[in-house]
Formats: structure tokens, C-alpha cells, sequence
């Protein structure tokens, strides 16, 4: 299933914000992910608000990545 799926990426790889490079993307996705956690950790008194938060902001920086 991991093989499949790691093929399937590999495929779409221009549709995930790494079609102007693997290093661009990467360091795209890394800054949306960190961005993430810094947030939920923000919100650390508030376990559900910090992981909501967190969640959130994973989905909407790569969806922005997908489509931009």
C-alpha cells in the first residue's frame, strides 16, 4: 500500500507545489508543517483548539501549495 501510494505521488508530483522543483516544494511543505506546529504548540493549554488550529492550517498551506 506505502508503494502504491509513494508511485501514485511521484505521478502528481507537479500538483502538489513541486512542479518548480523538489527542493522548492520541499522547503514549501516544511515551512507549512512547521508554521502548523508552532501554531498548535501556541495553543498548548488548549489541547483540541491547538490541534484544530494545527489541522487547519496543514490543509489550507498545502492545499495552497497544490494549486499555486
Amino acid at each position: 500500500m506505502r508503494i502504491a501510494w509513494f508511485v501514485w505521488l511521484i505521478r502528481h508530483i507537479n500538483e502538489f507545489g513541486f512542479g518548480h522543483g523538489l527542493v522548492k516544494g520541499a522547503i514549501g511543505t516544511a515551512a507549512v508543517l512547521l508554521t502548523a506546529v508552532l501554531l498548535a504548540l501556541t495553543l498548548y493549554r488548549h489541547r483540541a483548539a491547538g490541534l484544530a488550529v494545527g489541522g487547519v492550517t496543514v490543509v489550507a498551506g498545502i492545499g495552497w501549495l497544490a494549486f499555486h
